[in-house]
């Protein structure tokens, strides 16, 4: 039997704190005992939280891994690692890793070519040979505007371990790029676009755009089903953008970026998960609606680090404080996203859930992160 028992703690239960111990057994919460003693053999938390490990959706992490810098393109098996062990030293225990499927064939084309399933074989393999200390799962983001995606939908099926799909639309005059003034800013700072560059860029990808919405549209709902994944829209900015989520069979929308999107989805019954940068730093990056206004607003639901690992934690603990409600603020990040995705054996510091936990203490208002835990084992 292997047993570890964590005591004076203050347990981030579902609605509430409450000082405790969690005795942990075989890779599961075996018990949670609410008194105020310390158990005998128990780790001594000293008053720390004690909360369910993170779950996060949506990060590009693991791009920024397999390409430090423009032009590199690092070892794939050397990267995964980093990105795995990263995310451990962050509290993150499951990960959706995000994949982009769709590229365009041009020779000009920017970005990264295809590369979503030898990179998914590849993280595939290193879980089942023990490599990985967290939980990964993939999220297939499948490109509209593109001229690959049906084949590299094709390319996958239900035992690839497929969580989310989601539907992003990234042609210029849509959604996040409705501005294309801001879409020029970030393509002349990342590529290097002359305006002609720009212009030539712009008008291409709305007539393909105009093209393959419909076909593409269909093929990722009906590619979402064939993985038994969770759908998720991408960047709803309007009331009618929403209606066409829910009635693809939308669960989770990524990034609204207006009140009145955040709004729609609510009223649908879909979730909405929003950036912990965004929280963190007081706003969206790019203009969008603030995941400050969300929360007030009650139509926040789930956080995700996006492109900051450690964001994740820092921003339930900011949401939590921020209202009040230290266990609402890791709902965010914990049984919210969990349930949303269909995950029923995390999530929560319940007997017979698996052991995903992680110990936080709070010095002043930024968490620092004590102790993980992966299904019993330490792992950082």
């Amino acid at each position: 039997m292997n047993e570890v028992i964590l005591g004076n703690a203050q347990l981030v239960l579902p609605d509430e704190l409450r000082r405790g111990a969690v005795v942990i057994r075989d890779g599961v919460i075996a018990a949670l005992d609410d008194s105020r003693h310390l158990p005998k053999g128990a780790l001594d938390c000293e008053g720390d939280l004690i909360a369910p490990g993170l779950i996060e959706l949506h990060t590009d992490n693991l791009e920024r891994h397999l390409a430090p810098r423009p032009g590199v393109d690092w070892p794939h098996a050397s990267a995964v690692i980093a990105h795995d062990r990263e995310l451990a030293g962050t509290g993150i225990t499951t990960v959706f890793d995000a994949l982009r499927i769709g590229s365009l064939m041009r020779e000009d084309a920017r970005g990264r070519g295809r590369y979503a399933r030898p990179l998914a074989s590849e993280i595939l393999e290193m879980r089942d040979l023990g490599a990985l200390k967290i939980s990964h799962f993939l999220h297939l983001r499948a490109e509209i505007c593109s001229e690959t995606l049906i084949d590299e939908l094709d390319e996958f099926g239900p035992d690839d371990r497929v969580g989310i799909v989601s539907l992003m639309d990234h042609t210029p005059g849509q959604r996040q790029f409705s501005n294309l003034s801001k879409l020029r800013d970030y393509l002349r700072g990342k590529y290097g676009m002359s305006a002609a560059e720009f212009d030539d860029h712009v008008a291409r990808q709305q007539e393909l755009g105009a093209r393959v919405r419909a076909p593409h549209e269909a093929a990722v709902v009906k590619a979402a089903r064939g993985c038994g994944a969770t759908l998720a829209s991408h960047d709803d900015t309007t009331a009618a953008q929403v209606s066409a989520s829910a009635r693809h069979g939308v669960r989770l929308a990524e990034f609204p970026t207006t009140l009145e999107a955040a709004q729609s989805c609510h009223d649908a019954g879909i979730k909405v998960m929003m950036g912990a940068p965004n929280l963190i730093r007081g706003g969206s990056h790019s203009g969008n609606v603030a995941a400050a206004e969300l929360a007030g607003a009650d139509r926040l639901d789930i956080l995700s680090s996006d492109y900051v690992p450690a964001a994740l934690l820092q921003g339930a603990v900011r949401l939590g404080q921020s209202l009040g409600d230290m266990a609402r603020g890791f709902r965010t990040v914990t049984a919210t996203p969990a349930r949303a995705v269909g995950l029923s054996d995390r999530g929560a510091l319940q007997t017979g859930l698996r052991a995903d936990i992680i110990r936080v203490s709070l010095p002043g208002s930024v968490p620092m992160l004590r102790e993980v835990w992966v299904k019993g084992a330490r792992v950082a």
